[in-house]
């Protein structure tokens, strides 16, 4: 048995109804970046919940609680919150389970697609969501998507990826080009309508409930360009998704109803696998033709995998958990291929083939 701190112990009893006597076990959950500590909870009549304490300096981390209230309103699946204490940083929720979509690469791909389906279908729900109606007056966010926050993002995977993990340092005329290509797609990914993006969606942050995707990690939800989301999900470098698997989902989401309605969506699961044919569907998000829907998943993804690299090499060697440095490999793999395929960003390609090489060397 793990013990947890008797605050957070009185505060689990008083969010289950138990009594001093009651008996509780725990058990940690695996460590994440964000500074949060998660343990399962096990209580009376073989229950479980989970608590998690988070830093409340991390202004983010004090908004999951509203947010995932607000989720559930909108049927975005997210684990129930039973009790939040935002002076002590405390919160008991849900618990889902140890399944999450990574894990799903074990199985066909049958089974697998139609969870990568159902997920894009809850995607869409929360993408959807009409900016007007958003209740800012009770549901905190981070600041949206913008051109500083695309800067902060491109300078993040320099210091601490290219400059940290890689050892390359960038000549300024080099620099200057690439600041100028990184600026120009952010004025791209700018250009995109903005709507609610979860921020994250990664296959470990999306469980396998009852054979159905939830979303978990969402604190950092806000509004921004919902094909980051998207290559958040199709070029995760935590799975090996093939390129012919990964362009069969974006068209998957590309085609879902017109309407938003994506209640149908619930029955794409491994056991009732169906397909929506391309004369019903056509995406009201976003209205552009295949070709430049394409276009704008590769540069948006691009962007991801930079923010995703710059937070391995932070966490890897600044943060003390070096388990985060096993995933740069694929991740940078990722990049080579996203920018590769992008039509106007060749010095990020290059760039990131140089590391790709550098790696090779530093093994």
């Amino acid at each position: 048995m793990t013990h947890l701190n008797d605050e957070m112990l009185r505060f689990v009893r008083q969010a289950l109804g138990l009594g001093s006597s009651d008996a509780l076990t725990s058990m940690p959950l695996a460590k994440r970046g964000s500074g949060r500590s998660f343990h399962r909870i096990r209580y009376e009549g073989h229950g479980s919940v989970v608590s998690m304490c988070y830093d409340q300096a991390r202004k983010e981390n004090g908004y999951y609680a509203a947010i995932a209230d607000f989720l559930l309103t909108i049927h975005v699946p997210v684990p129930r919150i039973m009790a939040h204490d935002p002076l002590k940083g405390f919160i008991v929720m849900e618990d889902l389970g140890d399944r999450d979509l990574r894990s799903c690469w074990n199985e066909s791909r049958t089974r697998r697609s139609a969870y990568y389906r159902a997920t894009l279908s809850v995607a869409y729900r929360l993408h959807a969501f009409p900016a007007e109606d958003f209740p800012f007056d009770k549901v905190p966010l981070m600041e949206g998507f913008s051109s500083d926050l695309y800067r902060w993002e491109r300078d993040y995977f320099l210091e601490n990826f290219v400059h940290g993990v890689c050892r390359i340092k960038l000549d300024p005329s080099d620099a200057n080009d690439l600041e100028d290509e990184l600026t120009s797609l952010s004025a791209r990914l700018e250009d995109v309508k903005p709507t609610l993006v979860h921020r994250d969606l990664q296959s470990q942050n999306v469980m396998i409930c009852n054979d159905r995707p939830v979303f978990i990690d969402f604190q950092g939800m806000r509004f921004g360009n919902l094909f980051y989301d998207l290559g958040s999900l199709l070029y995760d470098p935590y799975v090996l998704l093939p390129e012919n698997e990964r362009m069969e989902l974006l068209l998957y989401y590309y085609q879902l109803p017109a309407s938003g309605d994506t209640d149908k969506s619930q029955n794409y699961t491994p056991s009732g696998d169906k397909v929506i044919t391309g004369s019903q569907v056509k995406t009201n998000i976003l209205r552009t033709d295949w070709p430049g829907f394409q276009d704008r998943f590769r540069d948006a993804s691009s962007q991801r995998l930079m923010q995703a690299l710059g937070a391995y090499g932070f966490l890897g060697l600044k943060s003390g958990l070096a388990e985060f440095l096993a995933h740069i490999p694929r991740g940078v793999a990722n990049l080579v291929d996203s920018a590769s395929r992008a039509k106007r960003l060749p010095l990020l390609k290059n760039l990131a083939m140089k590391c790709q090489r550098s790696l090779g060397r530093i093994s």
